[in-house]
């Protein structure tokens, strides 16, 4: 599976994480339609999810005007997935993290969120360097 599709389905479990309050390894299982789970989709769900008392603190510094409750399902589940791979993933790039969760919000989001999500997440690297 490629990055970009294990992005997407990651993407898709953490939203089921987020609103159904379901298992993790059970979301993944969800939104697959194989038996066969990419370790790297496993990797970064899990480990979103294992850091995301962390990853809300940092969200929650660099949202102005907005609460990350208020902020759309969506874009929250993008925004952590994003953000886990900018403070934990060490081999992967900064700027691939921020511009494909750019991606993620122009496929799966409203017409506004990719400037939202770029915004915010230019925000947390700043603070990150």
């Amino acid at each position: 599976m490629k990055r970009r599709t294990a992005r997407e389905k990651a993407l898709q479990a953490l939203f089921q994480y987020d609103l159904g309050q379901i298992e993790p390894m059970e979301a993944i299982r969800n939104v697959l339609q194989t038996d066969e789970i990419d370790p790297f989709l496993q990797k970064v769900v899990l480990g979103t999810i294992e850091h995301l008392e962390e990853i809300d603190a940092t969200l929650r510094k660099h949202l102005e005007k907005w609460t990350l409750e208020r902020v759309a399902a969506v874009d929250r589940a993008i925004l952590r997935l994003a953000v886990y791979e900018m403070m934990y993933e060490e081999e992967i790039p900064t700027n691939v993290s921020l511009n494909e969760a750019i991606e993620l919000a122009k496929k799966f989001s409203d017409s506004q969120s990719n400037r939202f999500i770029n915004g915010v997440l230019s925000k947390v690297l700043q603070t990150m360097k």
